[in-house]
């Protein structure tokens, strides 16, 4: 390598001075062809035209060697230039040190993401049937898109039959009420009649033992006692009855207003009101399709595929971000961890909550990243860090010496990898083409390619580039040491 930039040098030197030899050969060359013309010109006429040039040809190449080739004459004037340099330091060709990019190990904080794309689904699906058939559909209150809370009126039927059964079973519960007085009244009735057969029947046992009395007035007082009784304890059954058809009653005047509120469809949650499949005229059933669907309190989140290799990482609470299509980013959470992995896809489907935003629709495409660390570490550019066969090392830069260290290397984020043992935060390490080098190896540090990388990353788009005449300006001195450096690389 040495050799090769000691001869680059040579070759680049004589180039800058070689319209001055070319112009000395030209005058050289003219020189013999002006001397030889009267020797022609004297030959007799009929001397052979070899003759002739032989004789010119010896005279022309002895007459001036130094004319013909002056660079052969005196090589140091050919090339001062190189004369100089060699002159100067004639060790410079043996001890070219290359110059290397380097960077320096720094603290900075790094992340762990997992890709995962996916499609935005709603977190709870809530479906709402008619409850009540048999009814048609005479005002629609909602469209799919508008936001609802609990208990807000959807879509109304026709309620003439369930107000006319209200008003029946209102009836029924007036006449069963009704009922209830009129068995406390028999009750009273036939307890009072129990009273006066049981004085009779005294009175009839008080004369049979003075013996005023007979036997048969006797018999007819004890039947006439057991009959009040007995109708008595009837008239007290009654009640009971009474009070069951009053509750009967009840029901079914509650059960005829349930189904005349539920000729008023309405909102079970709160959330965005997602379909809408019924229409003006509809019958209301039991069967079909649900009427409406609502998002349970808005909340949509993605439904994330995640590869089958990543899942130990995830748990529950990791922060994500996510790109929605025609959205743009938007932060949330992993709520739940894959249980199952697809078979034929090798994938798990997680869910991940996003931020409420009203630019979200379920059906949306979306992908980004779930973050499963954040931390401080000490970080090295990628490309510093070399793997091995057995580890990964880095060739660390100390006086311009290198050294082959071995380190334990971590995550890799935005073109910057960890190094989790091995190197301390400050120590600096060759940034690129650090497998051309060993231990002991010396080097220039430099950190001009990586300043140039980072200027061109932020040079706008509109900005001026450089003219090839600008770049094109470098001297003939100047061009030995660019010589010299590119072969050194």
């Amino acid at each position: 390598m040495q050799k090769s930039a000691l001869y680059l040098t040579m070759v680049i030197g004589l180039a800058a001075f070689s319209p001055a030899l070319a112009q000395q050969q030209a005058q050289g060359a003219e020189a013999p062809a002006k001397d030889s013309a009267p020797e022609s010109a004297a030959q007799p006429a009929n001397a052979p035209v070899g003759e002739a040039a032989a004789e010119t040809a010896p005279g022309t190449a002895e007459a001036n060697p130094a004319e013909a080739n002056p660079a052969e004459a005196n090589p140091a004037e050919a090339n001062p230039a190189a004369s100089d340099t060699a002159a100067a330091n004639p060790e410079n060709a043996n001890n070219i040190i290359p110059a290397v990019t380097v960077a320096t190990a720094r603290m900075a904080q790094i992340e762990n993401r997992i890709p995962t794309s996916g499609t935005l689904v709603p977190r709870q699906e809530v479906q709402v049937y008619p409850q009540v058939s048999g009814f048609e559909v005479i005002e629609i209150l909602v469209e799919a898109g508008d936001k609802v809370s609990a208990g807000q009126p959807l879509a109304r039927l026709n309620d003439l039959t369930s107000k006319a059964q209200l008003a029946q079973a209102e009836a029924e519960f007036l006449r069963a009420k009704a009922g209830i007085s009129q068995a406390n009244s028999q009750v009273i009735s036939t307890k009072a009649a129990a009273v006066e057969a049981a004085s009779k029947l005294e009175r009839a046992q008080r004369l049979q033992r003075s013996g005023n009395g007979t036997q048969a007035s006797l018999d007819q007082a004890v039947s006439a006692d057991a009959l009040a009784r007995a109708s008595a304890a009837s008239a007290e059954d009654g009640v009971a009855v009474a009070e069951a058809a009053l509750a009967q009653a009840e029901a079914a005047r509650e059960i005829a207003q349930i189904n005349l509120d539920r000729t008023v469809i309405k909102a079970p949650v709160a959330g965005l009101v997602e379909t809408r499949t019924t229409r003006l005229g509809a019958i209301a059933g039991s069967g079909g399709e649900p009427f409406f669907t609502i998002i349970a309190n808005s909340q949509i989140e993605v439904a994330a595929e995640v590869i089958e290799t990543a899942l130990g990482a995830l748990a529950p609470g990791d922060a994500a971000l996510m790109r929605v299509a025609g959205v743009g980013e938007i932060a949330g959470k992993l709520r739940l961890v894959p249980a199952t992995v697809s078979a034929t896809t090798r994938l798990g489907i997680a869910r991940v909550t996003l931020d409420d935003d009203p630019r979200l629709r379920t059906g949306l495409f979306a992908s980004g990243w779930i973050v499963t660390d954040r931390r401080q570490a000490i970080t090295v550019p990628a490309s510093a860090v070399l793997e091995g066969a057995n580890a990964s090392v880095v060739q660390v830069v100390k006086d311009g010496v290198i050294e082959t260290r071995p380190v334990k290397a971590g995550i890799l984020w935005q073109d910057q990898r960890e190094i989790v043992t091995g190197l301390n935060a400050g120590e600096t390490v060759v940034a690129r083409a650090g497998a051309f080098f060993s231990s002991g190896d010396r080097i220039n540090p430099t950190t001009e390619s990586l300043r140039s990388e980072v200027a061109a990353t932020t040079t706008p788009a509109g900005a001026p580039q450089p003219d090839a005449a600008d770049t094109a300006g470098t001297s003939p001195d100047d061009a030995p040491d660019v010589a010299a450096t590119e072969a050194s690389k």
